[in-house]
């Protein structure tokens, strides 16, 4: 056991690093190439970080290939993204087809490598299209879907459908998202890895330092969402909420903090958004931080009372997980992956409105017992189901399973 498998194996159990090995046995030597858009921003980046070298670990030949676009192509991916959650516009046909041809130039310098893989992986709708450009491909291709398409505009997905029916298999994150595709398609929540700097024990110091460099007073109550400034993360109805909130918790104090990713050209028109509706209140702190203040991210869930996550529309959620894995009930939107995290009165409250969100936030307070007996709860609950070791677990499953071809869907768990 390396070094690595050590450190995990003193949080998750040693029995769940033999399971690993026993899974990866078979597998050895096997290449595996993870692509997706970004290298930095946002909770598929974070997942395949940690994920790569971990399965390399394991004796499997593990790569990560970001592609590269320009403005109009991220402006296209980022509409997609959009309409498979429900949006119901059109993309014109001049992007689409952009799409395709940057898809087409990226296939050029990946496709000798992706032809030669024995399993790739392809994250998301960016780069779903390079199954097309690389025909003379030896291994099985995944397509992971890491959104909400439970309800996409028709036309969109009928777009996209095209390239992904192709595939040997497909990845949701939860069953009600899974679009009916002719080929075996599986269920793997995402998770949390408990040893990067978001996530790893900090010293009470660096907690005091981040509420000195923030000016956060440490004798009010706090709440917090910490994402990705995006219209579907809705930031200003968390606003909405604290306002609410406040009439009966005068002093109550708000953090809204994160940044973009390098795929999303949306994040500078919703931080504007957030701004007009704070109003320069000056319990109001709006942070804007760059990718890789993963430390300061962590210091903020760990300093706050409450954590919020008021989606309404999210894929699964990471940064719920992250906020109960450091023992922070969470108060989030009724939606997607939060659903699966999220259980009233035992890991937090799923909302719908501000008001409702409000309300919550009031209980929390009023019930210090109550908030403390969910912030153990809620850490027990990500171990036993969020952590790196079981999202690895299950995509060794997948491969050995499509490696002996399998045929119907699966759902691993």
């Amino acid at each position: 056991m390396t070094n690595m498998l050590d450190a995990y194996a003193a949080i998750a159990g040693a029995d769940v690093i033999r399971h690993l090995r026993q899974l990866a046995e078979p597998l050895q030597g096997k290449t595996v190439v993870h692509v997706n858009s970004t290298r930095q921003g946002g909770g598929v980046a974070e997942i395949l970080e940690k994920l790569v070298p971990l399965t390399r670990d394991l004796g499997l030949n593990a790569h990560w290939e970001v592609i590269t676009g320009d403005s109009d192509f991220f402006q296209c991916t980022k509409s997609m993204h959009n309409a498979l959650q429900g949006n119901r516009l059109t993309i014109p046909g001049t992007l689409l087809d952009h799409y395709q041809d940057v898809n087409a130039q990226n296939a050029q310098q990946l496709c000798p490598m992706l032809e030669e893989a024995d399993f790739v992986i392809i994250h998301d709708p960016q780069p779903a299209a390079l199954l097309k450009y690389c025909a003379n491909r030896k291994g099985k291709w995944i397509w992971r879907c890491h959104i909400d398409a439970s309800r996409p505009h028709r036309g969109t997905w009928r777009f996209l459908e095209r390239f992904v029916r192709d595939y040997d298999a497909s990845i949701f994150s939860l069953p009600q998202f899974a679009q009916a595709l002719p080929h075996p398609e599986y269920i793997i929540s995402p998770s949390i890895d408990p040893l990067s700097d978001k996530n790893i024990d900090l010293p009470l110091a660096e907690l005091d330092a981040v509420r000195a460099r923030f000016d956060i007073d440490p004798d009010l109550p706090l709440i917090a969402q910490i994402s990705r400034f995006d219209h579907f993360k809705d930031p200003v109805g968390v606003i909405e909420a604290y306002k609410l909130a406040r009439r009966f918790i005068p002093k109550l104090q708000l953090i809204l903090a994160g940044g973009g990713a390098t795929d999303d050209p949306e994040a500078e028109a919703v931080l504007s958004d957030v701004y007009a509706a704070a109003e320069n209140e000056p319990n109001i702190k709006v942070l804007v931080l760059p990718p890789d203040a993963h430390r300061t991210i962590n210091a903020l869930q760990r300093i706050t009372d409450i954590v919020i996550q008021k989606s309404t529309k999210e894929g699964f959620g990471l940064t719920v997980t992250e906020a109960m894995w450091k023992g922070k009930p969470v108060i989030g939107g009724d939606t997607g992956g939060i659903r699966l995290q999220v259980v009233n009165f035992h890991t937090g409250f799923l909302v719908n409105t501000p008001e409702g969100a409000a309300l919550r936030i009031r209980y929390l307070f009023n019930q210090p017992k109550k908030t403390q007996e969910m912030g153990v709860t809620v850490k027990n609950f990500v171990r036993e189901n969020f952590l790196l070791t079981r999202q690895l677990r299950e995509h060794l499953t997948l491969m050995y399973a499509l490696q002996n071809g399998a045929t119907n869907r699966i759902e691993l768990g």
